[in-house]
């Protein structure tokens, strides 16, 4: 997949992305001219997966700098800063989106004037677009080599191409192994309640000929007991010293695979590491009701019951085999710090 999931574009002076809520049955892209726009976006999960987030939330500062280029510079700062709050209010569990806002923002602060600094937010969000690029070629390659010739990869929602700026990050992985020539199935999960196993997954491995079934989410189990798994690979939203942060269902996956001594790894880029946090510092995201309660108009739930929608899981590190970054391969246990500061491959 080619496709850039979120980028900016020049002849409008605003940011497009990919509608992920359309997908598979329609394709298309919305542009955001406003921060307010933007942000129903990343909530509404038009754009979701953390290296994309990451993009996004660096995007959304170069936009806020180019609506208040006219203003002097500490009110500049300031509503610049207020945005990049609001901006990365919106999904609290996924550390890119704060990483991305974060770096922009402190690339503008010793600017001469607001519009310096414009033109300094959109080249370092530029920057970081095309870094999310590299990382993922980079991740896929480390991440290939661990893949027998011949093997099935269980993959939980959706870290492909859609999830980062371009490659993906779990897809990445699968799809530097088939460029090197290895013969790889997918299992894609359906991932519930929104689906996007089934709906992204599963659209952009069938759009690049990788063959993939998709299953229930509560399938995963009894097809690595039939010995019809022999990797699982996801993707990350946060990791710590201590555990893996990804969607909800990845700590199911982690522990049957244990079970069955299946290796479970995960594929991220170091961006997505938190050196200041632990498991238990971490909030985790719970969505509106109304996704579990309903299918479209049908009701799927009684209206007197309440329901726990969790966004994201934690599984302990001691439970993944490997995580795949652009910097290598890592084991736990590991130093977040450590990790930060390195330049070269592992």
């Amino acid at each position: 997949m080619d496709e850039k999931t979120v980028y900016w574009n020049h002849d409008t002076g605003s940011i497009n992305l990919i509608e992920q809520t359309a997908l598979p049955a329609d394709y298309r892209t919305v542009n955001c001219k406003t921060i307010e726009r933007l942000a129903e976006a990343i909530r509404r999960l038009e754009v979701r997966g953390a290296p994309a987030l990451g993009v996004a939330g660096a995007f959304g500062v170069a936009l806020s700098a180019s609506l208040h280029d006219d203003s002097n510079m500490d009110s500049f700062l300031r509503l610049v800063r207020e945005d990049a709050e609001y901006l990365n209010s919106t999904r609290p569990t996924a550390v890119n989106l704060s990483w991305g806002i974060n770096r922009v923002y402190e690339s503008i602060k010793d600017s001469s004037s607001p519009k310096e600094a414009a033109e300094i937010a959109l080249h370092e969000a530029e920057s970081i677009a095309a870094e999310d690029e590299m990382m993922c070629r980079k991740i896929g390659e480390t991440g290939a080599k661990f893949l027998p010739e011949e093997c099935t990869v269980l993959t939980h929602c959706n870290a492909g191409a859609l999830a980062c700026y371009t490659w993906g990050t779990a897809l990445g992985v699968i799809r530097s192994a088939v460029e090197a020539g290895k013969n790889v199935s997918v299992i894609s999960c359906e991932t519930r309640p929104l689906n996007q196993g089934s709906r992204l997954t599963a659209w952009e491995l069938s759009r690049d000929n990788i063959p993939v079934k998709t299953i229930t989410d509560s399938c995963a189990a009894f097809l690595m007991k039939r010995g019809e798994i022999d990797a699982v690979v996801v993707g990350a939203d946060r990791i710590t010293h201590d555990a893996v942060f990804n969607k909800i269902g990845t700590y199911m996956h982690a522990v049957c695979a244990k079970h069955h001594d299946i290796p479970f790894y995960v594929a991220a880029p170091t961006s997505t590491f938190d050196a200041k946090l632990s498991e238990k510092d971490v909030v985790i995201e719970e969505r509106d009701r109304s996704e579990l309660a309903k299918c479209g108009e049908r009701l799927l739930i009684p209206d007197s019951v309440d329901v726990l929608n969790y966004a994201f899981d934690s599984t302990p590190v001691e439970l993944v085999s490997a995580i795949f970054t652009e910097k290598g391969a890592i084991r736990a246990p590991y130093s977040v710090k450590e990790i930060l500061q390195l330049k070269v491959s592992i």
